[in-house]
């Protein structure tokens, strides 16, 4: 598993270089020149031109890269150019707030997807999986900026338990959570139902039941430890997502993130803070996969890398 371990994340090398120029290529295609957002309306073109030699952007794109790579492997992300601050450093303040609310967002998705998949599964044609599975396909229908600001209004407007932004306290972090992880938990319900029914009829499962065992040992001990193996990749795989998708949340609840960061970037033409936060995002979903892969052997032992 080590062996394994290490070429996974030696692997991880030539995918960032791609996703980089990718990135890179791209956000040179947004319409807009940086260096007169940063001069201001009323500068005039000498002004542009200073701050464009200023930024390095009259050089061309290949330079431009090598350079910003070359600070990249030195751990330098360069300077944002709107807040002229290094961008390592913003980044830096903005991560905890948005890793801190997507551990809240996943950890609700996994107990309610969990339990209304299992109860669903275990019930299959009864009034609690129809049930389980309505709130399920709501949770995938219904929009997340829908979904927070009906939030706002019902739990911060009419009833005032919980602020309507911000962040600080752990009333902060219910709306924003719950409203990020709606969609996670409808998913997880649905996939961990599917999985269980399946192991449910398995040869395994009959010989358990068989022996006289109870249907609760049956499910905990034999059906949902073998049903965790598909659950763990999707948890994952949205876990990776919900670090790098909390744009709409958090710019709903003004939450100070990440994702709000890209906003302000994009809107600014902030190449430096743009390229640095999507190759973040990038690596995140690299790391979790790995980690979801090695989690595959303390769940079943068996299989081999």
């Amino acid at each position: 598993m080590l062996d394994y371990a290490i070429k996974r994340i030696f692997g991880v090398i030539p995918t960032l270089l791609l996703v980089s120029i990718f990135v890179f290529l791209f956000i040179h295609l947004i319409p807009g020149d940086p260096a007169r957002i940063v001069a201001g309306e009323d500068a005039t073109l000498e002004d542009v031109k200073l701050i464009r030699e200023e930024l390095g952007l009259d050089r061309p794109l290949y330079i431009q890269y090598f350079s910003y790579m070359k600070g990249l492997l030195r751990g330098d992300l360069g300077m944002s150019m709107k807040t002229k601050k290094p961008v390592l450093e913003e980044i830096g303040n903005r991560f905890i707030p948005t890793f801190t609310l997507t551990i809240f967002s996943i950890f609700w998705s996994v107990v309610f997807g969990l339990l209304i998949g299992m109860v669903s599964a275990v019930n299959r044609g009864k009034w609690q999986d129809y049930t389980g599975m309505f709130a399920a396909v709501s949770g995938i229908s219904l929009p997340s900026f829908w979904l927070g600001l009906m939030m706002i209004q019902i739990f911060s407007v009419k009833l005032g338990w919980f602020p309507t932004g911000g962040y600080g306290t752990l009333k902060h972090y219910f709306l924003p959570s719950m409203t990020l992880g709606a969609g996670v938990a409808a998913v997880i319900a649905r996939f961990s139902r599917s999985s269980v029914m399946d192991i449910l009829k398995e040869d395994y499962v009959r010989t358990a039941r068989a022996k006289g065992l109870k249907e609760k040992i049956v499910v905990w001990k034999h059906v949902f430890r073998n049903a965790l193996i598909p659950i763990v990749t999707m948890v994952g795989l949205r876990f990776g997502f919900l670090l790098g998708g909390s744009v709409v949340i958090e710019t709903v609840f003004s939450w100070p993130g990440m994702g709000s960061l890209l906003i302000d970037s994009v809107a600014f033409r902030d190449y430096p803070m743009i390229q640095s936060e999507i190759l973040i995002f990038s690596l995140q979903f690299i790391i979790i996969n790995l980690i979801v892969d090695l989690l595959y052997a303390v769940l079943n032992p068996e299989i081999s890398y």
